[in-house]
């Protein structure tokens, strides 16, 4: 069986990535001051951020446009693709996959699948890429892929910091907004993929950064001893690479042993992050098994 991967750019993934793992990616729209930019193709994370600085209205986000994503999927199927699997931000902050779902029984030549993430950014990507590995092998199936999708899907947990939740509160993307509104410049909300829901919730109230910080690693610390499989940790910034590198050297010190990966919100998640958002995330060792 011959099966086709597809993502879209909110996996931040790597040119060489894409292409080493023979992926699609799919640009995400970003709107600022009423101009239109696909993600990845018209503005880099770096115009992104350097444009917020003065725009003059908070960002927002869109689909991209069902025909083309159509389009794409009848193109992979006239080049001898019997399936594609379609791995997509999380429905629950994007109707995107939902809209792919209803749409794919009107495609005749190949199998559409579309997968929900349940997340976004490079932990999506690291998703994509496993799903490309094992779409390499003719005899695995779309099931098989699927389930490995649901197994890696189920390990993901994440603390993202935020310094500002505006833009989350104006783009309806936080689900327990009124109780963190309150005394905003006074403490750090740290904020997760609530494990039911996969809604961005605000789940701790802290005093500080550095607080903060401390607070993520206790998380993630815990959750290595509770489970019984190697993690995979990564660093996400929003345009504060030098904040990243020094998270993940400070982690090396005290986890030699773990494999930590740096990555970073582009536009699209940006848009509801801000700038300066950091977050540690982490996965079930997938290069490991």
């Amino acid at each position: 069986m011959k099966i086709a991967v597809v993502t879209d750019s909110t996996a931040y993934l790597t040119e060489q990535q894409v292409k080493d793992h023979h992926l699609y990616v799919v640009p995400i729209p970003v709107i600022l001051d009423g101009q239109v930019y696909d993600e990845g193709v018209d503005i880099t994370s770096e115009e992104f951020y350097q444009k917020l600085k003065t725009a003059e209205t908070f960002p927002s986000t869109s689909q991209p446009p069902l025909g083309e994503m159509l389009k794409l999927y009848e193109d992979l199927g006239n080049e001898g693709y019997d399936a594609v699997i379609s791995i997509h931000l999380a429905s629950t902050i994007s109707g995107f996959v939902t809209t792919l779902k209803n749409a794919a029984s009107t495609i005749d030549n190949i199998q559409v699948v579309p997968y929900d993430s349940g997340i976004t950014v490079m932990l999506m990507g690291y998703l994509a890429m496993e799903a490309a590995r094992m779409a390499r092998d003719p005899e695995v199936t779309v099931e098989q892929i699927t389930a490995r999708l649901d197994d890696l899907r189920s390990t993901i947990d994440e603390c993202f910091i935020v310094n500002d939740l505006q833009n989350l509160v104006r783009g309806g993307r936080l689900s327990n907004a009124s109780a963190f509104i309150g005394s905003m410049l006074k403490i750090k909300p740290l904020l997760t993929f609530d494990d039911e829901t996969n809604k961005i919730t605000a789940f701790e109230k802290v005093r500080s950064l550095k607080k903060a910080y401390a607070r993520a690693e206790q998380i993630f610390e815990e959750t290595q001893e509770r489970v019984d499989y190697p993690l995979r940790a990564l660093i996400i910034h929003a345009n504060d690479e030098a904040a990243a590198l020094s998270w993940r050297d400070k982690l090396r010190e005290k986890h030699p042993n773990l494999p930590i990966d740096i990555s970073y919100f582009g536009p699209v998640i940006g848009a509801h992050l801000g700038e300066k958002a950091i977050a540690l995330a982490w996965i079930k060792d997938f290069t490991k098994e």
